[in-house]
């Protein structure tokens, strides 16, 4: 088990909208780097809005540890991320996580090479050409470097989608229902491709799907939902964690 990333103790957010209230708990999560973990359960029981918390884009109502290990000249810094700066956060976005949004977000008007390089270009990491095409090799996208994006499979755009968001090798990887828009084979060989890399770069990736076939027996850490209902109003939702057995 590698270094922890996240630490989140009794992390607590409330949204309200249209008159209705939804609240996630989650009273303890640990992930470490070189895991894959998924978060699994149906639509409207908060993955999105845990993804957006691990993504630094969603603040906490309330919190008892919320801590982020990323590396920084060369060791690990440790950053208590409840009430820290937008600045800070965005640095840490942008240097230490890669996301891989459903719907893939590719540029139309840049072919797949650029879509690749953008987010390194934005970080300011140099990319060396054996690093980028290593990366397409294991991705299968040799071959498609000059097209835009509509003129790949629906596939085609996700890998290339995993590719940008990996270029200037975070040490976190969060991938947004990366599987939803491509059919069952493909989604396994997504799904393969982002467990491969977590122990290839020693990243923690944290897949959400609401397709729980897709990740049973393979993700090290799984993040369910128990769902419950207060009032007309009112839905809460808490996190529990149950990992993958394993056969000594």
């Amino acid at each position: 088990m590698g270094t922890v990333v996240y630490t989140l103790r009794d992390v607590i957010k409330t949204r309200s909208k249209g008159g209705v209230s939804f609240t996630l708990r989650v009273p303890e999560l640990d992930i470490h780097r070189g895991e894959f973990c998924s978060v699994v359960g149906p639509s409207g029981c908060g993955k999105s809005t845990l993804l957006d918390i691990l993504a630094l884009v969603l603040e906490p109502s309330t919190v008892a540890r919320f801590r982020l290990n990323v590396p920084r000249h060369g060791g690990m810094e440790e950053y208590d991320i409840h009430g820290l700066p937008e600045n800070k956060a965005a640095r840490i976005r942008r240097d230490n996580i890669g996301y891989v949004l459903q719907s893939g977000g590719l540029l139309s008007f840049l072919t797949v090479r650029e879509n690749i390089l953008l987010t390194a270009q934005i970080s300011r990491t140099r990319v060396s050409a054996q690093e980028f095409d290593q990366l397409v090799a294991v991705l299968g996208l040799g071959d498609q470097l000059e097209k835009k994006p509509q003129y790949l499979s629906g596939g085609q755009r996700q890998r290339v989608a995993v590719a940008r968001a990996l270029i200037h090798r975070p040490g976190i990887i969060l991938a947004d229902e990366p599987t939803a828009a491509v059919d069952y084979p493909t989604a396994l060989d997504i799904r393969d491709e982002l467990h491969h890399l977590a122990r290839q770069m020693d990243a923690a990736v944290i897949m959400v799907t609401h397709d729980r076939s897709l990740v049973e027996g393979v993700a090290d850490v799984q993040v369910n939902f128990t769902v419950r209902r207060l009032s007309q109003t009112e839905v809460e939702a808490t996190t529990f964690v149950g990992q993958k057995e394993t056969v000594a």
